[in-house]
């Protein structure tokens, strides 16, 4: 390829630019605005406390693709555009590593084309690329009709699809893979990571550092903000407090119990 042909940056969203998971992270204000029940607000925080503390293996996360497809079934697009625009300062904003924006900031002044790819619902993901400055999303994709989605996903962008995305979206534009670059947290997006001539792995799970050291793939460590997690109050979940604390306490246990065993080598979704 030619010294002209435009290189790219692909960035990864979860864990990698955010803090926390964008599947999740609109969770209360969805609430709050009757599109959920508590009961499943409450399905939504263990999730979200399980994937923070322990990750998802690629198995997890399509259970949680499942159950977070049939919840949004029949929700009206623009009341999902309103909310998570609206709520973006507040609730996203916080979370996004000052690293990350920085590192986005250096490529665009750079003049590489900055693309966030997520297995995050695209609706999810855009507004927070607003926010970044950024113009292309390539994430998930779900079906909509009569401004409704109908719970059918139709492009679902993990592991090897997420990178035959990738490789799609660097011909689609002529993008030169080999001097562009790639950043993930997540055993999952190896692949993707594979295609870049630089691969960085972003506060990476276990599978992904052990693939970088033996690769010789470049590390970062993001630290500001620290991972976000927070269980929910009593009043928000609508449920006694010693409930909580007895599944906090049974979250806690099972990272105990897995940093005994030596830890998990399972991929952490993306």
């Amino acid at each position: 390829m030619s010294a002209n042909t435009p290189v790219a940056a692909f960035f990864d969203l979860d864990k990698t630019i955010i803090a926390t998971s964008s599947a999740f992270a609109f969770g209360k204000e969805f609430l709050n605005n009757g599109m959920i029940t508590r009961q499943e607000a409450w399905e939504l925080y263990i999730t979200k406390a399980q994937y923070m503390l322990v990750g998802q293996s690629s198995e997890r996360m399509d259970s949680t693709r499942d159950a977070l497809s049939q919840m949004v079934a029949g929700w009206d697009v623009k009341d999902i555009q309103r909310i998570t625009r609206d709520t973006l300062r507040e609730v996203v904003a916080p979370a996004i590593y000052a690293e990350a924006r920085q590192l986005i900031d250096d490529h665009v002044a750079a003049g590489h084309h900055v693309i966030i790819i997520s297995a995050s619902a695209k609706i999810l993901v855009e507004p927070i690329a607003e926010e970044l400055g950024v113009d292309t999303v390539v994430a998930t994709e779900m079906a909509v009709e009569n401004g409704k989605l109908t719970g059918e996903i139709t492009r679902y962008l993990k592991g090897d699809a997420k990178a035959e995305a990738v490789r799609q979206f660097a011909a689609e534009h002529d993008f030169d893979l080999d001097n562009s670059y790639a950043y993930s947290d997540s055993a999952t997006d190896i692949p993707m990571l594979e295609l870049v001539g630089n691969p960085v792995a972003v506060n990476p799970d276990r599978a992904l550092k052990k693939h970088a050291l033996a690769n010789g793939w470049q590390a970062r460590t993001f630290k500001n903000p620290e991972p976000l997690f927070q269980m929910p109050n009593a009043r928000e979940v609508g449920i006694g407090a010693g409930v909580i604390a007895g599944v906090t306490a049974l979250a806690v246990a099972g990272v105990l119990i897995a940093r005994a065993m030596g830890g998990s080598d399972g991929e952490r979704s993306a």
